[in-house]
């Protein structure tokens, strides 16, 4: 069970670590292009609370 607690806390991390960039990108507004197409500030939006729904899921679940 160990591993299993390692791997999901690492993977809620990462997410974290995502999140903290979009909320940054938020409140900075620095322009995201991919592809030559200009990413949007309510994708970052949608990012922001995907990523973070996902790091308490994975963090709960790491917990018990």
């Amino acid at each position: 069970m160990g591993t299993r607690k390692l791997v999901l806390s690492i993977a809620a991390i990462i997410f974290l670590l995502v999140t903290l960039a979009a909320v940054y990108r938020l409140l900075v507004g620095f322009p995201l292009s991919i592809g030559g197409e200009e990413i949007g500030q309510v994708s970052t939006f949608f990012v922001l609370v995907c990523g973070a729904a996902l790091t308490l899921m994975l963090f709960n679940e790491a917990r018990k």
